[in-house]
């Protein structure tokens, strides 16, 4: 049987051969390209001394093409739970020095393992994807591990926030399991994410194209918005995932979390400033946010992505809130495919989270043209009118300029639900602008007359007098409040401590048909 000092050693071997994973000769080689071990990273991202293992010993059952030679504890994917400011996560992270990080049905069963027990008990995961993609030599076994991985993301989605980090490769199936959840994080010049990589798109489509343009963290951040965030290194990535998770509940049935927060003068007389007298000039949203949230604590997401709209988690008087705001200084802030589709997907986090939303609308209406149309601005525009509307979280609006026709629907109107709606004295809120409106309502007379460029101009003052204003949504009970923009800081701390308690419930249904 042998004595127990001899079982000790045994098990300090096998933890001593589990911890090196690969091997030092290929942690070397993970370490040359700039990457981070599988462990390394699990222990910048969670407080320290806080991580537990859990399958350390797993290796795969497989016999053909020689694997039966190669067998490392763990099979290439450390899984576990930890804390993050305290707070438990569990966490999972692919191990590139083992079979490169490959999954085969034991990696796949770890990983489901884990994200069973993180649904039962209502705790974020978080999957650091590192990873030649499915192991061959076990054929249609790993395919269905990413099947089993795929269908607990999507029972987890909406209960607990699913964290995916991208450190490496992530390709074929495994870019599937990411995609279903909340936020997928990349790493600048180490990670990349495609369907099928550059050697099938030169035999399928004759283009040569390399990692980094095909699928790299430049192209899913700017591009293809498939990564809410682009970090410069591993490092950074981790640290803003440790970030991101500042704002978030564990699970759907807590509540976000609160930082204590010290009031004082809340009056932001420079907001006072910010509106330009002439209405076709632009000025920058980022500011208006800053000057309303809790100093330093507006955290963008999708920041390279659709720059005419801006997404992200704030604070106010130290309560979590998800921000949501027009942004004129690009495209003049229109509504657009991709600004549609990025604010439906954060407005439905927000609202399965309870995270209560704000937004900020100064929107000239919805990207006219072919390459809009054919697209499917229609279906795509009406993601975003869907997800406030179907938003039960508090929600409230602030007009800061234009307000003009589907648009003004849209950005979380009184109409489709919102619960307070404020207005600054240069709102504009009408079906269009002024000068269009004036040219199609007094087309006859202004082509009629001997000095059509007078008329056109008298109509479309008397145009703005009458509607380029907040006053007549005001009467119409549309508008809430006109408030001086140095007090809407002051006036949104009151207005969301007033919406604390508040229950609002859809229609008995198995679920909607949202418009993808």
């Amino acid at each position: 049987m042998g004595n127990n000092q001899d079982k000790f050693e045994k098990l300090k071997n096998y933890r001593k051969q589990a911890l090196i994973g690969g091997g030092e000769n290929r942690i070397g080689v993970q370490h040359q390209k700039g990457k981070l071990t599988a462990r390394e990273r699990i222990d910048l991202l969670l407080d320290k001394d806080t991580f537990n293992e859990t399958g350390q010993f797993v290796t795969h059952r497989s016999y053909e093409f020689g694997l039966e030679k190669e067998r490392y504890p763990g099979d290439g994917v450390v899984t576990g739970f930890g804390k993050i400011d305290g707070r438990i996560v569990f966490i999972y992270s692919q191990d590139f020095t083992v079979f490169g990080g490959s999954l085969s049905e034991a990696h796949a069963e770890k990983i489901v393992r884990l994200l069973d027990l993180a649904l039962k008990n209502g705790y974020p995961v978080i999957g650091l994807n590192d990873s030649g993609g499915a192991r061959i030599q076990e054929g249609v076994v790993s395919l269905g591990g990413y099947a089993d991985i795929f269908y607990r993301n999507t029972l987890a989605s909406g209960v607990i926030p699913q964290i995916s980090a991208i450190m490496g490769p992530c390709a074929g199936g495994a870019v599937y399991s990411p995609a279903i959840t909340d936020f997928i994080f990349m790493v600048e010049k180490t990670s990349y994410m495609f369907v099928t990589g550059p050697k099938v798109v030169k035999t399928v489509t004759h283009e040569n194209v390399t990692s980094e343009q095909l699928g790299g963290s430049e192209a899913h951040s700017r591009k293809s918005g498939v990564a809410h965030f682009s970090s410069e290194n591993e490092i950074t990535c981790l640290r803003d995932i440790r970030k991101l998770l500042s704002y978030l509940p564990s699970n759907c049935e807590d509540e976000p979390p609160f930082i204590a927060y010290d009031s004082g003068d809340e009056i932001r007389h420079s907001l006072d400033k910010i509106i330009p007298e002439d209405s076709n000039l632009a000025y920058d949203m980022h500011e208006v946010i800053r000057e309303t949230v809790d100093p330093e604590s507006f955290f963008e997401v999708h920041r390279n992505f659709a720059g005419n709209i801006i997404v992200g988690f704030g604070r106010l008087a130290g309560r979590s809130i998800g921000i949501v705001a027009n942004q004129p200084s690009i495209l003049a802030g229109v509504l657009d495919i991709h600004a549609s589709i990025k604010g439906a997907r954060f407005v439905r986090f927000c609202d399965a989270f309870s995270i209560p939303l704000l937004v900020f609308e100064d929107v000239p209406g919805f990207l006219p043209g072919t390459e809009q149309e054919w697209n499917a601005i229609i279906t795509n525009g009406a993601k975003l009118l869907y997800a406030f509307s179907e938003a039960t979280v508090p929600r409230i609006t602030v007009i800061t300029r234009k307000a003009y026709g589907g648009a003004y629907d849209v950005m979380n109107s009184k109409h489709i639900g919102a619960d307070y709606n404020y207005a600054w004295p240069s709102a504009e809120i009408a079906v269009m602008g002024a000068r269009g409106a004036a040219e199609i309502i007094f087309r006859k007379e202004i082509e009629g007359s001997e000095n059509p460029a007078s008329v056109l101009e008298k109509r479309e003052n008397e145009y703005n007098l009458k509607f380029a204003n907040p006053y007549l949504a005001a009467s119409r009970g549309y508008i809430d409040e006109i408030i001086f923009p140095s007090e809407t800081r002051i006036k949104l701390i009151s207005a969301f401590s007033m919406l604390e308690n508040k229950v609002d419930k859809l229609p008995r249904k198995k679920h909607g048909n949202i418009p993808l």
